[in-house]
């Protein structure tokens, strides 16, 4: 049985690298407090969890850390965002983790930084090198990460999952020959493990595996690895990728964002040499660990259905927006033939009407922002269970129109299910 190493605090717990992380340093031996906005699946995986949102402004004084850490011996940082307000930037970045390190001061710390952020000019970039001047302010150990793949994937690596399974063509932003060197989610949390007993200065250091692999090249071995044929390479000018990524953030899309693109136009190489040769277990290379186990089901079902989630929302925006316009605008005339003989006056049914109508546009808005998604998928299905019934008691022969009428209902329910489920990334 492994040692106890201390306690150690995985802030962003919940997170695809948090979780790595939690799981293997507490393999390893470490007593893992698992830090998080959400946490009640970390319960569930047998952590003990410390619930904190990092956008409240209680996280931000040092007081708030020291009265419940007092047990940890050591932190490890992982906590991010990708596409967000300036306010959540700084709060996740900067504010919180500065009074974490000021309430610990004796604690080893280590942040999950990334690498390709000097050059840089998203908002990720500033955000991360203003997190970083705080570590460092710390003494606390900054490792630069590249591209993280695992048995689960989570963001870019979902992203080139996704890439790798379309069929008739294979999508790569620019010539597709930047440059990666991925690194395997497991073979981090053993890198972080070595570090945070052995730590080499607050740096910054790069981490990333061994072997090199283009853009194109990743793609192609993904695809071989799904078991799916060949196909040609789409080469997407820069430009409109780059116009693609903003609409994603304007829309979040999830896995369309400027940032994703960035990555891969510029290329994820981390400058790994120095930090590996200190590890005594070197990180895989990228075609050792893909060949480590074979693909499921399961991981060609989530690639595929990775674009079909933002697909699915725009769907259902464009549905809601047309029922929303009809609601609204659709002369009386055309739709009250269609409810005959109920108790309610002509007067009552039209003001039903168009209050639906109002309340169809609320939902495509929100679905187009990308507002709270999975609040609005159940909201749909209320709305849509309430139109069910309340139709089905004023008019029950909507059931047998030729054209499906009430029955459309089913399929709907069915799609917004769907997206329900493809809303729960984590």
């Amino acid at each position: 049985m492994t040692a106890q190493r201390g306690t150690v605090l995985v802030l962003g717990a919940d997170g695809f690298i948090g979780r790595h992380l939690a799981f293997g340093l507490r393999d390893s031996g470490w007593h893992v407090l698992a830090c998080a906005r959400r946490t009640a699946r970390l319960d569930r995986m047998g952590f003990e969890t410390l619930k904190v949102d990092l956008t409240d402004p209680e996280a931000h004084d040092p007081a708030f850390w020291s009265s419940r850490l007092s047990s940890v011996t050591h932190i490890v940082n992982s906590a991010g965002v990708l596409d967000a307000p300036e306010p959540t930037y700084t709060a996740v970045h900067v504010s919180a983790p500065e009074a974490l390190y000021a309430a610990l001061p004796d604690a080893q710390g280590l942040l999950i930084s990334a690498v390709g952020i000097d050059g840089s000019e998203t908002a990720f970039a500033r955000f991360r090198h203003a997190g970083e001047k705080i570590a460092s302010d710390h003494d606390v150990t900054i490792l630069r990460v590249g591209l993280v793949l695992g048995e689960t994937s989570y963001g870019g690596s979902s992203l080139a999952r996704t890439l790798a399974a379309l069929p008739v063509f294979t999508p790569v932003v620019g010539d597709g020959q930047q440059t990666f060197n991925p690194i395997h989610a497991a073979d981090l949390a053993r890198a972080v493990d070595h570090l945070l007993r052995h730590p080499p200065g607050p740096g910054p250091h790069d981490i990333g595996g061994p072997e090199t692999v283009t853009q194109d090249g990743m793609l192609h071995s993904l695809r071989a690895w799904f078991g799916l044929p060949p196909t040609r390479l789409l080469r997407l000018p820069v430009g409109l990728a780059k116009g693609m990524g903003r609409i994603g953030d304007a829309m979040r899309l999830g896995p369309i964002s400027a940032t994703s693109v960035a990555q891969l136009q510029n290329g994820v190489l981390a400058d790994h040499a120095r930090l590996t040769e200190t590890l005594p277990e070197k990180p895989r290379g990228f075609s050792t660990f893909l060949a480590a186990r074979p693909a499921g089901t399961q991981d060609l079902w989530h690639a595929r259905l990775y674009l079909v989630r933002p697909a699915l929302r725009i769907v259902l925006a464009l549905l809601w927006l047309a029922s929303g316009l009809l609601g609204l605008f659709l002369p009386r005339a055309d739709f009250l033939p269609l409810i005959p003989n109920t108790a309610l006056s002509d007067a009552a049914l039209v003001a039903m009407a168009r209050l639906g109508g109002l309340l169809d546009l609320a939902l495509a808005a929100a679905l187009f922002r990308g507002w709270r998604p999975r609040l609005v998928a159940a909201l749909q299905a209320a709305l849509v269970l309430s139109y069910t019934l309340a139709f089905t008691i004023l008019a029950p022969g909507l059931w047998l129109l030729p054209l499906g009428g009430l029955l459309k209902n089913l399929p709907i329910l069915a799609l917004i299910a769907i997206h329900f489920i493809l809303e729960d990334e984590r």
